[in-house]
């Protein structure tokens, strides 16, 4: 099931638009994979979760561990594999945020399901759970082994066109939408699904999509304005 989970008057007006989109989007609005009709994947789910911070509207990232095997360092929803004890979608998507971050689920109001998204180099068939932050709890990187940073990232932010552009990589044929915020930087499917998210929830603004960078040159500029370093001029 996609769709709404609760009434879209009940909740706050900055994110009903959002909660009435969610059952009327395919799978195509995030992604041009599509889930293998075999059972050659796994099931997984993200938590996007917003909440109201000091600087208005914000949404919680955490940024993986640089020693994991997978998607090592990149910045990604709460999220992960589901397990045979989980509610569904939902249960995974929360169990998995309070074993990353240390949310507390009993905060946490599910709002909306997305559709299931597939990610090829994992194999995960993902299924995106819209979630508001009605009463927020303190988070952290629970297991630095597994995650080396949690933030809760204001929109305003997220959507400042000077944080925006695209990434590629050489060889692959690939680019999709990025964001340099905040000590992060977000790309692949975190990056792609992010964006919707922001589009869909009517928060976006006009951005530079013709600014394309390659993956590797942004992320070694963005590494080094986070350790302090100068980063070369461009010819």
């Amino acid at each position: 099931m996609t769709g709404p989970l609760v009434d879209p008057e009940d909740v706050p007006a900055w994110l009903q638009p959002l909660v009435k989109i969610s059952g009327e989007v395919g799978a195509d609005t995030f992604s041009r994979f599509s889930v293998p009709p075999d059972a050659s994947y796994r099931p997984a789910s993200v938590l996007i979760l917003f909440g109201e911070g000091p600087q208005g509207p914000d949404v919680l990232l955490q940024r993986r561990a640089d020693t994991l095997g997978s998607h090592a360092g990149q910045v990604a929803f709460p999220g992960g594999g589901a397990e045979p004890g989980d509610d569904g979608p939902v249960g995974t998507a929360l169990r998995e945020a309070e074993e990353e971050t240390g949310v507390v689920p009993s905060g946490v109001q599910p709002l909306a399901i997305f559709p299931e998204l597939f990610v090829p180099v994992s194999g995960f068939a993902v299924t995106p759970v819209l979630a508001y932050w009605r009463t927020p709890s303190p988070v952290h990187a629970v297991d630095p082994g597994e995650t080396a940073a949690v933030a809760r990232v204001p929109v305003a932010e997220l959507t400042d066109p000077a944080n925006r552009f695209q990434v590629r990589r050489e060889g692959f044929g690939w680019k999709g939408p990025a964001f340099d915020v905040g000590g992060l930087f977000v790309w692949g499917f975190t990056g792609g699904l992010l964006a919707m998210t922001l589009s869909l929830g009517g928060w976006e603004r006009d951005w530079d999509h013709g600014d394309v960078r390659e993956l590797d040159v942004a992320l070694a500029e963005h590494q080094a304005r986070v350790d302090g370093r100068q980063v070369p001029e461009k010819e």
